[in-house]
């Protein structure tokens, strides 16, 4: 570059595509437009960020289209100059996937649960509802606080836990789940699962009533699941045991499923075999406020619309990777009166758990 040569127009435009899509970091691309109008061009039109996030969450396969909601004003591609709203409708894909891709690599971690929706049983409603996991003690006023199953004589008998996210969108990577000890039976047993999976969706839009008056019932035809994860062998430990998936999961529609898979404990009262949960803990980075999903059903594809380019507060940072941030905010949110250090002017563009978590 600095002897004038620009390699973008030395390659193929394939070969370059490919040298362009080995970076990882979306800030990466934003910073590839800063360099010159050609670069801008290269990356927006051939949808590298847009390719990036399919790479990184298959489940955007389902992705129908993508609208900005910013204040009052919906930006989305009306009618008009076939050439003009084409590069319009270019542009706000590559902000909105810039944006999608850094926050899903850079919000911070939390407890995404926001609530307890249904168990698939429930032996003793409500004090032992699936309402008792989100409580990280297995004791609350010396009273034992977990979820119970009902009893089955088949310990291949399944259950399901059920959760809403803290937002539509979320990205998942890790899940947490403490078996309940029995403190009060004989030989203080442990009910765990022979192993875990997990799966993710939206509530079907048909749905009216989730829950019946018992806090329980089966979730079959309520959900449409758009991942499922691997089986994960769960240990009969009274502990909080830490359930990884192998990449990161975008959780399209905020609803989270714990399939518990089969039955090691049998009660020495009844002579059936439980399942009982005394915490669940979900990881990950809500994508809130910035997105918001739309399903549409029957396809079950959906809208991502964005709604702010803000992202949610985070923990100080220092000057120069806060400045760093700031610049590629103001870029995507359509701020260009920024200068960038590549010496190109924007001005010049158009337009609190206390247990110890242990890896499995």
């Amino acid at each position: 570059m600095q002897g004038g040569v620009d390699f973008l127009n030395c390659l193929d435009g394939d070969l370059s595509i490919k040298i362009l899509m080995s970076l990882e970091d979306p800030a990466d691309l934003v910073r590839l437009g800063a360099v010159s109008r050609s670069w801008r061009h290269f990356v927006i039109t051939n949808g590298l960020c847009k390719n990036l996030c399919r790479r990184m969450f298959p489940q955007l396969s389902r992705l129908d289209c993508v609208n900005e909601l910013i204040g009052t004003v919906k930006r989305h591609a009306e009618a008009g100059p076939s050439n003009f709203m084409e590069w319009e409708a270019l542009e706000r894909e590559h902000r909105v996937f810039a944006f999608l891709a850094r926050g899903c690599l850079s919000f911070g971690l939390r407890d995404c649960i926001s609530e307890a929706i249904i168990a698939s049983s429930t032996d003793n409603y409500p004090e032992e509802s699936i309402d008792n996991t989100l409580e990280p003690r297995d004791r609350v006023a010396r009273i034992a606080s977990y979820w119970s199953s009902k009893g089955q004589s088949n310990p291949e008998v399944p259950e399901t836990l059920t959760y809403k996210l803290a937002a539509d969108l979320c990205v998942i990577t890790d899940i947490n789940i403490r078996p309940f000890q029995a403190y009060f039976q004989f030989g203080y047993p442990i009910y765990s699962a022979k192993s875990v999976r997990f799966r993710t969706g939206h509530i079907k839009s048909s749905v009216d009533n989730l829950v019946d008056d018992s806090g329980q019932g089966s979730s079959d035809n309520k959900y449409a699941w758009t991942y499922t994860s691997q089986d994960f062998p769960m240990s009969q430990e009274n502990r909080l045991q830490n359930f990884r998936l192998p990449e990161p999961v975008l959780c399209i529609g905020g609803i989270l499923q714990v399939e518990l898979l089969g039955r090691v404990q049998r009660q020495d009262m009844d002579g059936l075999f439980y399942i009982c949960v005394s915490h669940v803990q979900v990881l990950g980075r809500p994508l809130s406020p910035g997105f918001n999903v739309q399903v549409l059903e029957p396809s079950e594809k959906f809208v991502l619309e964005v709604l702010s380019y803000a992202e949610p507060t985070v923990p100080e940072q220092p000057s120069s990777v806060a400045n760093l941030h700031a610049q590629i905010v103001n870029l995507l949110g359509g701020n260009v009166d920024v200068e960038y250090e590549y010496g190109w002017d924007m001005d010049d563009e158009d337009s609190d758990e206390d247990e110890e978590v242990d890896e499995e």
